[in-house]
């Protein structure tokens, strides 16, 4: 998640704001109206993680090199955070119709297929695995076990997912009913290491809580918070936030 490639969409859209401004079209030739650069931006978007997304784990890889050349041999590896933001970005796909909704629904099959079989720790992901064997990869010596925050970005796509498919066929419904599973397997109280009125960012079934990195707000992991908040199977007390993170 923390590669630069995850922010060459934003990039793009600089660049192409950059170029075409933001005003209205005048008709001028080459110019593009704001809605036709949002939509080109959010096609882009879409197409960076549906046709970069990493082939058995329908994942984001943690890099793209578009010459095809990996000196590290590390084609493989996806992210778990980055992959919050694909799923979000193939959802509204679907939904805008830049693949069928039986594509989508099949590319979302693939992703809750590889997540119910993939390295997990008391229910929360590590920050990369190997997408082709789920296995984990470890982000840093001791970082080889749950990340709670990258667990968090994900998560919250799969409950977007979620939402969309709930009321839809029987195929989508049971594919809601798999990621309503993933959701409730989460231990969001186990990393509060013994049960302080903090979340912990890591843990690692080698090396524990050597990491030590509680964390406090303000900072883009408040949705770590929130979910482990409305977590309906392992739900934090609201000291856990006010004292916490607020």
């Amino acid at each position: 998640m923390k590669s630069v490639n995850l922010y060459i969409p934003l990039l793009l859209l600089l660049f192409l704001a950059g170029a075409c401004g933001t005003k209205k079209s005048d008709g001028a030739s080459g110019a593009l109206s704001d809605d036709a650069l949002l939509d080109t931006v959010q096609h882009r978007t879409f197409n960076y993680f549906w046709d970069g997304a990493e082939p058995n784990s329908g994942l984001a890889r943690e890099r793209i090199h578009m010459d095809g050349v990996y000196p590290e041999n590390d084609q493989n590896v996806v992210t778990s955070g980055g992959s919050g933001f694909g799923i979000m970005a193939v959802l509204a796909g679907i939904h805008r119709g830049y693949v069928t909704r039986e594509e989508g629904l099949a590319r979302m099959e693939r992703i809750v297929s590889f997540l119910e079989t993939a390295d997990r720790f008391h229910g929360a992901y590590p920050h990369w695995w190997y997408g082709d064997t789920g296995r984990i990869k470890p982000f840093g010596q001791k970082d080889n076990g749950g990340d709670l925050v990258e667990t968090a970005f994900i998560m919250q796509a799969l409950l977007a997912v979620h939402q969309y498919y709930a009321g839809g066929n029987p195929q989508e419904k049971a594919l809601a009913a798999r990621i309503d599973k993933l959701w409730r397997d989460v231990d969001w109280n186990f990393y509060r290491q013994g049960d302080q009125n903090v979340l912990y960012w890591h843990w690692s079934p080698e090396y524990g809580w050597e990491m030590n990195f509680p964390v406090h707000g303000y900072n883009e992991c408040l949705i770590m918070y929130i979910l482990a908040a409305a977590s309906p199977t392992h739900g934090v007390p609201a000291a856990v936030y006010h004292e916490g993170w607020a």
